[in-house]
Protein backbone atom coordinates (compact mmCIF):
# COMPACT_ATOMS: atom_id res chain seq x y z
CA UNK A 1 0.00 0.00 0.00
CA UNK A 2 1.43 3.34 -1.08
CA UNK A 3 0.51 6.44 0.92
CA UNK A 4 1.66 10.04 0.53
CA UNK A 5 1.64 12.36 3.55
CA UNK A 6 1.07 15.84 2.15
CA UNK A 7 1.14 19.41 3.42
CA UNK A 8 1.07 22.86 1.83
CA UNK A 9 1.84 26.43 2.83
CA UNK A 10 -0.10 29.28 1.26
CA UNK A 11 -0.26 33.06 0.90
CA UNK A 12 -3.46 33.20 2.96
CA UNK A 13 -6.53 31.28 4.04
CA UNK A 14 -8.98 31.41 1.13
CA UNK A 15 -8.31 30.23 -2.44
CA UNK A 16 -11.59 31.94 -3.42
CA UNK A 17 -9.89 35.25 -2.57
CA UNK A 18 -7.03 34.51 -4.95
CA UNK A 19 -4.63 33.08 -2.39
CA UNK A 20 -2.08 30.60 -3.74
CA UNK A 21 0.10 27.69 -2.73
CA UNK A 22 3.73 28.65 -2.05
CA UNK A 23 5.12 25.33 -0.78
CA UNK A 24 4.24 21.66 -1.23
CA UNK A 25 5.82 18.91 0.87
CA UNK A 26 5.16 15.17 0.53
CA UNK A 27 6.72 12.04 2.03
CA UNK A 28 6.08 8.50 0.89
CA UNK A 29 4.97 5.51 2.96
CA UNK A 30 4.85 2.01 1.53
CA UNK A 31 3.30 -0.67 3.74
CA UNK A 32 3.53 1.74 6.72
CA UNK A 33 7.26 2.36 6.25
CA UNK A 34 8.91 5.65 5.30
CA UNK A 35 10.75 4.98 2.05
CA UNK A 36 12.88 8.14 2.01
CA UNK A 37 11.21 9.29 -1.21
CA UNK A 38 9.74 12.77 -1.01
CA UNK A 39 8.51 15.65 -3.12
CA UNK A 40 9.26 19.23 -2.08
CA UNK A 41 8.77 22.45 -4.00
CA UNK A 42 8.55 26.18 -3.26
CA UNK A 43 6.35 28.16 -5.65
CA UNK A 44 6.12 31.70 -6.97
CA UNK A 45 2.50 32.76 -6.28
CA UNK A 46 2.41 36.00 -8.29
CA UNK A 47 0.82 37.82 -5.37
CA UNK A 48 1.77 39.13 -1.93
CA UNK A 49 1.79 36.88 1.12
CA UNK A 50 -0.56 37.97 3.90
CA UNK A 51 1.28 39.16 7.01
CA UNK A 52 -0.58 36.65 9.17
CA UNK A 53 0.39 33.76 6.94
CA UNK A 54 4.02 34.86 6.87
CA UNK A 55 4.10 34.85 10.67
CA UNK A 56 3.04 31.18 10.58
CA UNK A 57 5.46 29.81 7.98
CA UNK A 58 8.16 32.51 7.72
CA UNK A 59 8.30 32.39 3.90
CA UNK A 60 8.85 35.81 2.30
CA UNK A 61 7.89 37.24 -1.07
CA UNK A 62 11.57 37.92 -1.79
CA UNK A 63 12.50 34.27 -1.19
CA UNK A 64 9.93 33.10 -3.75
CA UNK A 65 10.88 35.50 -6.55
CA UNK A 66 12.99 32.96 -8.47
CA UNK A 67 10.87 29.89 -7.72
CA UNK A 68 8.81 28.10 -10.40
CA UNK A 69 5.07 28.58 -10.76
CA UNK A 70 2.61 25.78 -10.11
CA UNK A 71 2.02 25.30 -13.84
CA UNK A 72 5.71 24.43 -14.26
CA UNK A 73 5.73 21.68 -11.64
CA UNK A 74 2.16 20.35 -11.80
CA UNK A 75 3.14 17.36 -13.95
CA UNK A 76 5.88 16.18 -11.58
CA UNK A 77 3.69 16.74 -8.52
CA UNK A 78 0.73 14.80 -9.93
CA UNK A 79 3.03 11.99 -11.08
CA UNK A 80 4.43 11.68 -7.55
CA UNK A 81 1.01 11.33 -5.89
CA UNK A 82 -0.65 9.31 -8.66
CA UNK A 83 -2.41 6.19 -7.37
CA UNK A 84 -1.52 6.85 -3.74
CA UNK A 85 -3.70 7.35 -0.70
CA UNK A 86 -3.16 10.90 0.56
CA UNK A 87 -2.82 11.59 4.29
CA UNK A 88 -3.47 15.25 5.12
CA UNK A 89 -4.15 17.11 8.37
CA UNK A 90 -7.22 19.30 7.82
CA UNK A 91 -7.57 17.93 4.30
CA UNK A 92 -10.31 20.33 3.08
CA UNK A 93 -7.83 23.23 3.38
CA UNK A 94 -4.99 21.69 1.35
CA UNK A 95 -7.28 19.92 -1.11
CA UNK A 96 -9.19 23.15 -1.72
CA UNK A 97 -5.98 24.99 -2.59
CA UNK A 98 -4.67 22.20 -4.84
CA UNK A 99 -7.99 21.99 -6.69
CA UNK A 100 -7.95 25.79 -7.17
CA UNK A 101 -4.46 25.57 -8.67
CA UNK A 102 -5.53 22.75 -11.00
CA UNK A 103 -8.57 24.72 -12.15
CA UNK A 104 -6.33 27.65 -13.05
CA UNK A 105 -4.52 25.34 -15.44
CA UNK A 106 -7.60 23.65 -16.85
CA UNK A 107 -11.25 24.52 -16.21
CA UNK A 108 -12.07 20.82 -16.73
CA UNK A 109 -9.39 19.55 -14.33
CA UNK A 110 -10.17 16.40 -12.36
CA UNK A 111 -10.54 17.20 -8.63
CA UNK A 112 -7.87 15.75 -6.36
CA UNK A 113 -10.41 13.59 -4.54
CA UNK A 114 -11.14 11.76 -7.79
CA UNK A 115 -7.44 11.12 -8.46
CA UNK A 116 -6.57 9.79 -5.01
CA UNK A 117 -8.31 8.58 -1.89
CA UNK A 118 -7.82 10.97 1.01
CA UNK A 119 -7.50 10.48 4.77
CA UNK A 120 -8.04 13.55 6.95
CA UNK A 121 -6.05 13.03 10.15
CA UNK A 122 -7.77 15.99 11.80
CA UNK A 123 -11.15 14.30 11.37
CA UNK A 124 -9.61 11.05 12.68
CA UNK A 125 -8.17 12.82 15.73
CA UNK A 126 -11.50 14.50 16.54
CA UNK A 127 -13.19 11.09 16.53
CA UNK A 128 -10.49 9.50 18.66
CA UNK A 129 -10.01 12.43 21.07
CA UNK A 130 -13.28 14.40 21.21
CA UNK A 131 -13.19 17.66 23.10
CA UNK A 132 -9.37 17.86 23.05
CA UNK A 133 -6.93 19.94 21.02
CA UNK A 134 -6.11 18.07 17.84
CA UNK A 135 -3.73 20.34 15.95
CA UNK A 136 -0.42 18.82 14.89
CA UNK A 137 1.51 20.14 17.90
CA UNK A 138 -1.09 18.73 20.31
CA UNK A 139 -0.96 15.34 18.59
CA UNK A 140 2.83 15.33 18.80
CA UNK A 141 2.60 15.84 22.56
CA UNK A 142 -0.09 13.18 22.89
CA UNK A 143 1.82 10.52 20.96
CA UNK A 144 5.34 11.49 22.01
CA UNK A 145 6.48 12.56 18.53
CA UNK A 146 9.52 14.85 18.56
CA UNK A 147 8.69 18.17 16.88
CA UNK A 148 11.45 20.21 18.54
CA UNK A 149 12.74 21.33 15.12
CA UNK A 150 9.36 22.86 14.26
CA UNK A 151 9.83 26.53 15.13
CA UNK A 152 7.76 27.58 12.11
CA UNK A 153 5.39 25.68 9.87
CA UNK A 154 7.03 24.16 6.81
CA UNK A 155 5.33 21.83 4.35
CA UNK A 156 8.00 19.12 4.16
CA UNK A 157 8.80 19.17 7.89
CA UNK A 158 5.11 19.06 8.78
CA UNK A 159 4.56 16.15 6.37
CA UNK A 160 7.41 14.21 8.02
CA UNK A 161 5.99 14.88 11.50
CA UNK A 162 2.46 13.98 10.40
CA UNK A 163 3.72 10.67 9.01
CA UNK A 164 4.96 9.68 12.49
CA UNK A 165 1.75 10.92 14.12
CA UNK A 166 -0.41 9.00 11.65
CA UNK A 167 1.48 5.76 12.26
CA UNK A 168 0.98 6.15 16.02
CA UNK A 169 -2.70 6.99 15.55
CA UNK A 170 -3.33 3.89 13.47
CA UNK A 171 -1.40 1.28 15.38
CA UNK A 172 1.59 2.68 17.22
CA UNK A 173 4.30 0.89 15.23
CA UNK A 174 6.51 3.42 13.46
CA UNK A 175 9.73 1.48 12.96
CA UNK A 176 9.62 -1.77 11.04
CA UNK A 177 13.35 -1.84 10.43
CA UNK A 178 14.85 -5.26 9.78
CA UNK A 179 18.41 -4.05 10.33
CA UNK A 180 18.88 -6.24 13.38
CA UNK A 181 17.81 -9.34 11.44
CA UNK A 182 20.11 -8.40 8.57
CA UNK A 183 23.01 -8.10 11.01
CA UNK A 184 22.29 -11.55 12.38
CA UNK A 185 22.14 -13.02 8.90
CA UNK A 186 25.44 -11.41 7.91
CA UNK A 187 27.31 -12.39 11.07
CA UNK A 188 28.61 -15.76 12.26
CA UNK A 189 26.02 -18.34 13.18
CA UNK A 190 25.04 -18.19 16.84
CA UNK A 191 25.32 -21.26 18.98
CA UNK A 192 22.00 -23.08 19.20
CA UNK A 193 20.76 -24.11 22.62
CA UNK A 194 18.42 -27.10 22.57
CA UNK A 195 15.80 -27.22 25.29
CA UNK A 196 15.20 -30.55 27.02
CA UNK A 197 12.14 -32.05 28.63
CA UNK A 198 13.80 -31.67 32.03
CA UNK A 199 13.73 -27.88 31.87
CA UNK A 200 11.66 -25.87 34.33
CA UNK A 201 8.19 -25.00 33.04
CA UNK A 202 7.87 -21.63 31.39
CA UNK A 203 6.10 -18.99 33.43
CA UNK A 204 2.86 -17.75 31.84
CA UNK A 205 1.65 -14.27 32.79
CA UNK A 206 -1.97 -13.66 31.82
CA UNK A 207 -3.40 -10.24 31.09
CA UNK A 208 -5.43 -8.66 33.87
CA UNK A 209 -9.01 -7.51 33.38
CA UNK A 210 -8.07 -3.84 33.05
CA UNK A 211 -5.39 -4.70 30.46
CA UNK A 212 -7.87 -6.74 28.43
CA UNK A 213 -10.35 -3.85 28.59
CA UNK A 214 -7.72 -1.35 27.42
CA UNK A 215 -6.74 -3.69 24.59
CA UNK A 216 -10.38 -4.05 23.54
CA UNK A 217 -10.88 -0.27 23.58
CA UNK A 218 -7.78 0.21 21.43
CA UNK A 219 -9.07 -2.29 18.87
CA UNK A 220 -12.41 -0.49 18.79
CA UNK A 221 -10.61 2.81 18.04
CA UNK A 222 -8.63 1.20 15.22
CA UNK A 223 -11.76 -0.46 13.84
CA UNK A 224 -13.61 2.88 13.83
CA UNK A 225 -10.76 4.74 12.08
CA UNK A 226 -10.33 2.00 9.46
CA UNK A 227 -14.10 1.64 8.97
CA UNK A 228 -14.26 -1.97 10.06
CA UNK A 229 -10.81 -2.97 8.84
CA UNK A 230 -9.25 -4.02 12.16
CA UNK A 231 -8.06 -7.58 11.50
CA UNK A 232 -7.19 -8.24 15.15
CA UNK A 233 -10.77 -7.48 16.19
CA UNK A 234 -12.12 -9.81 13.52
CA UNK A 235 -9.74 -12.56 14.61
CA UNK A 236 -10.86 -12.30 18.24
CA UNK A 237 -14.52 -12.31 17.21
CA UNK A 238 -14.14 -15.30 14.86
CA UNK A 239 -15.44 -18.64 16.17
CA UNK A 240 -12.66 -20.93 17.32
CA UNK A 241 -11.99 -24.18 15.49
CA UNK A 242 -12.15 -27.05 17.97
CA UNK A 243 -9.19 -28.61 16.16
CA UNK A 244 -7.09 -25.62 17.24
CA UNK A 245 -7.80 -26.14 20.96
Amino acid sequence: MRQIVLDTETTGLEPAQGHRIIEIGCVELVNRRLTGNHYHQYLQPDREIDAGAQEVHGITNEFLQDKPRFAEVAGDFLAFIEGAELIIHNAPFDVGFINAELLRLNAQATPLGQMCSIIDTLAMARQMHPGEKNNLDALCRRYGVDNSSRQLHGALLDAEILADVYLYMTGGQVDLSLDSFDALAAGPAAELVQLTQNRAPLRVIYAEANELAAHGARLEDIDKVTQGGCLWKKQIAAPQNPADS
